[in-house]
């Protein structure tokens, strides 16, 4: 892929919006919002709608109608409440057990740290958002619960050293740092404004004494495996995607069209980052593989691409974390033990999230 061709597909790509607040993101891909029934109600984009339609109802078959529903439908799309370990406040976590709130992740994960707690409801609604301050830290991270199932397999132990890729806007960091403080925690965000976004929410939620062993780069991140070679412990590649949530909701027609043209072009970018990753992994490390499509050529093609290709990895079993949370979380099935995807549905309207796991040997 020409360098020209993937900074002009990278401009195009929404990512991140899996962990900002379900609706926030609109300003800046253009979309047009019209007050429906008192509430900002966004429009739907019929080009991408369109191409969806015909993709995912081969791929997905029935399932596809019900997600279509809930990603055609924000106001009832829901948001979980990540709290800040570094920033307790009992009274918060009162108000939202009065409010309906209950703990999102409970008994029977195999990796579920004390101080990871993070709280849902069925109901859709919004829950006010914190602004930055400079010197004082945020109490909570708004985000689509799903994003937190690729840190929670990652499973981050104290004095590892962690690289997360693709890291910004940085909520998947945050939650690193809410599990286990590494040894060596290195987040990287290739695109200059999205860095900044990046150390912004970093300076947001972890106290300097902390901030002070974390480094964050921007890299292209297909080159990290070269110049830091089998130095990472674990290995998150939360990488740039097709988000259906976001393209579904495309004010400019002609970007519509240009995304599902270059939309083939990703699964390129994906194998090339999955494989940088691999390259920076220790042996017997492991890293996670993940995307808020549905897509299976950005999802399991490209794992099963790895997998057939690089001699040196094998996939981890992660169905016993799926079932754990099988009461919160709807999954496609038919998928390999080493992959989940969550399907948005109402009541439980979280994903969509790809996640794999692989091993290092």
């Amino acid at each position: 892929m020409r360098l020209r061709a993937l900074r002009a597909l990278l401009a195009l790509l929404p990512r991140g919006a899996a962990g900002r607040t379900p609706g926030q993101g609109s300003r800046g891909t253009g979309q047009l919002e019209s007050k429906t029934k008192g509430k900002l109600q966004k429009q739907i984009c019929r080009v991408i709608l369109d191409h969806f339609d015909k993709q995912y109802t081969a791929e997905l078959g029935n399932a596809w109608s019900s997600v279509r529903d809930v990603l055609t439908s924000p106001l009832c799309w829901q948001h979980s409440i990540l709290l800040n370990r570094f920033s307790p406040c009992t009274e918060l976590e009162n108000s939202l057990c009065v409010q309906g709130y209950h703990p999102a992740f409970q008994g029977g994960l195999p990796y579920l740290p004390a101080a990871f707690k993070c709280y849902i409801r069925r109901s859709p609604g919004r829950f006010p958002a914190q602004k930055h301050q400079a010197g004082k830290l945020k109490e909570y991270y708004l985000l689509n619960a799903a994003s937190l199932l690729p840190v929670l397999a990652l499973e981050v132990k104290d004095g590892e050293n962690v690289l997360d890729l693709c890291a910004a806007p940085g909520g998947k960091s945050v939650a690193i740092l809410q599990c286990a403080c590494p040894g060596q925690f290195h987040c990287n965000e290739y695109d200059d404004l999205r860095a900044r976004w990046l150390e912004e929410t970093i300076e947001s939620f972890i106290p300097q004494s902390l901030i002070n062993s974390i480094m964050v780069s921007k890299l292209d991140g297909r080159h990290i495996g070269d110049l830091k070679p089998e130095l990472y412990d674990k290995v998150l590649v939360d990488t740039p995607c097709s988000n259906d949530r976001s393209w579904l909701f495309s004010s400019d027609i002609h970007q519509a069209t240009l995304r599902v043209i270059q939309r083939k072009e990703l699964s390129c970018l994906q194998f090339q980052l999955l494989r940088s990753a691999i390259k920076a992994l220790r042996p017997g490390g492991s890293l996670v593989y993940s995307t808020c499509t549905l897509s299976k050529a950005e999802n399991s093609d490209v794992i099963n691409l790895i997998l057939n290709s690089c001699s040196n990895v094998m996939p981890v079993d992660i169905s016993e974390m799926g079932r754990a949370v099988s009461q919160e979380f709807t999954f496609l099935d038919g998928l390999q033990q080493h992959e989940l995807l969550v399907l948005p549905e109402r009541g439980r309207a979280w994903g969509p999230m790809y996640v794999a796991k692989l091993k290092k040997i």
